[in-house]
């Protein structure tokens, strides 16, 4: 599945360069014009990233998600610095289906599992960024990638499969923002370690060519934002494409 992306400051549309706050691009459209224009394209569901949210949850863009929900032409998943209980059930009211989990899933594994078994593995995406050493450790980063947990990837997957958790985002923070081609030597490994996950790939992801090279990967669903955003090829075409055979 082609699962297009929005990131909000402030209301606005933008991108960041491995996000980083301070390369930040803001794209001339509104929020829910782009829940349109996606929807008609053929797009089922929606990723959004609040990132005022995840700097100030007191900020939280719930008015403007509810809006984009509101809309009802496909399904959201939602996330954005989430750190308790409340953000969860903020966003589950305001109509997302998932709720998308970073850093907490790393930090706090056990409440995490928790919200797992109260609102269902299907309400919960765990938003997994690493970085791959030079000796190839995939360590998990948190805090909007500023911070190495030192926890390690493979390991945490095998605690939250214990747990039931089902839907997996996975980024390769050296990927992402860059167009220049996703990992796919990780998605084959992780396709093929952990095949009970649905996976998400995420980052870098510039052109058809490497979205034909994804779907080879066997991952489940692509996550496309800036790709879409500067016209470097159109959700229809995408959409075709994974489609295809």
């Amino acid at each position: 599945m082609i699962i297009p992306a929005i990131d909000l400051i402030e209301g606005e549309v933008v991108r960041l360069y491995q996000g980083d706050y301070e390369k930040k691009t803001q794209y001339d459209f509104a929020p829910v014009e782009v829940v349109n224009r996606y929807a008609e394209a053929g797009a089922t569901w929606l990723h959004i990233v609040d990132l005022t949210g995840a700097k100030d949850p007191q900020r939280r863009q719930l008015n403007l998600i509810g809006q984009m929900v509101a809309t009802k032409r496909m399904q959201f998943q939602a996330g954005g610095g989430i750190r308790s209980e409340a953000d969860v059930e903020a966003l589950l009211e305001a109509g997302v289906s998932r709720v998308v989990i970073g850093s907490l899933a790393v930090k706090q594994p056990q409440l995490v599992k928790s919200w797992i078994a109260r609102y269902s593995a299907e309400a919960i995406v765990l938003a997994l960024d690493i970085n791959i050493s030079a000796d190839g450790r995939k360590c998990l980063a948190t805090h909007g990638w500023q911070q190495d947990s030192g926890v390690e990837l493979a390991p945490l997957l095998d605690d939250f499969l214990a747990a039931g958790a089902r839907h997996v985002l996975c980024t390769d923070i050296a990927c992402d923002g860059t167009l220049q081609g996703p990992n796919q030597a990780l998605y084959v490994q992780m396709k093929q370690d952990f095949p009970a996950i649905v996976w998400q790939a995420s980052g870098g992801t510039g052109s058809l060519q490497h979205l034909t090279e994804l779907r080879g990967t066997g991952v489940d669903s692509v996550i496309l934002g800036r790709a879409l955003l500067e016209g470097r090829f159109t959700l229809d075409e995408a959409i075709a494409l994974w489609e295809k055979n």
